[in-house]
């Protein structure tokens, strides 16, 4: 999971959700409610995120404006080591949760995704601690504290309210991946070595799918309305924290960290 601009957010990626073809049929046959309440699931996260694209996008203008861009672009490495960090943790403790619901299959499948999703986001910290090095710096000393936030709000939800959660923090992180010039870009602005950028030209592949997995699966999940809610309270909370980082980075005058 890497967050970056110069891709839709979560709102505008991912799949198109297209009505079934049994939409049409009469509400007497359970198969066509199902299908239509699980298409509902993704394309609703989606709808309700769509007011944070706009916001999210003028936040990563001003991080990635040309000027002061190459100790911005460092600054945004060693913030972001931290909250990449996290990934792995935060995906293996949800796992866990669910394996206390033994008796729900979508508990089940949630785990599952959990899992696989963890070993796909494996040492992806060290991506970074990679390209701080062939950036001449070093990882913070200290997280930026609306990483902390980020991060610490889905532990809090994966605890006290249902691990389904996390997959709105997942949809916004990944539903603003980098887009596929963006490291070509901020090379050639920045001077820095082609070795800085791995991070950033890694995620443009991997989350475009990582995204559309994400939304099959909650779609397959058949949530129900407070489960929902919880994915999509989670997803506007991480937006907005995410906007609010990328605006904090873009406004530091400080230098290298």
């Amino acid at each position: 999971m890497n967050a970056t601009a110069m891709a839709p957010t979560a709102a505008a990626a991912g799949p198109t959700a297209t009505a079934p073809a049994t939409s049409t049929a009469t509400a007497t046959a359970p198969e066509t409610s199902n299908a239509t309440a699980t298409v509902a699931a993704s394309l609703a996260l989606r709808t309700k995120l769509t007011p944070t694209v706009p916001v999210l996008r003028a936040a990563t203008a001003a991080l990635w404006r040309p000027d002061g861009l190459r100790e911005r672009y460092v600054r945004y490495l060693a913030a972001m080591h931290p909250l990449v960090r996290a990934s792995v943790p935060l995906l293996v403790r949800a796992a866990e949760r669910c394996a206390a619901e033994p008796d729900d299959p979508a508990a089940r499948r949630l785990a599952a995704y959990c899992l696989r999703h963890a070993e796909e986001e494996r040492d992806h910290d060290a991506w970074l601690l990679d390209d701080l090095a062939a950036a001449g710096a070093g990882p913070a000393a200290v997280p930026h504290p609306i990483v902390v936030e980020l991060a610490g709000a889905q532990y809090y939800r994966i605890e006290h309210e249902h691990p389904v959660a996390l997959l709105g923090y997942i949809a916004v992180l990944e539903g603003n991946a980098p887009g596929p010039r963006l490291a070509d870009r901020l090379a050639e602005v920045t001077g820095l070595p082609g070795g800085a950028f791995r991070t950033l030209r890694e995620h443009a592949e991997l989350d475009g799918g990582h995204l559309d997995d994400l939304y099959r699966v909650f779609d397959a999940l058949a949530p129900s309305p407070a489960r929902q809610t919880a994915v999509s309270v989670s997803a506007l909370h991480t937006a907005n924290l995410l906007t609010r980082l990328f605006l904090s980075l873009a406004e530091d005058t400080g230098g290298h960290p």
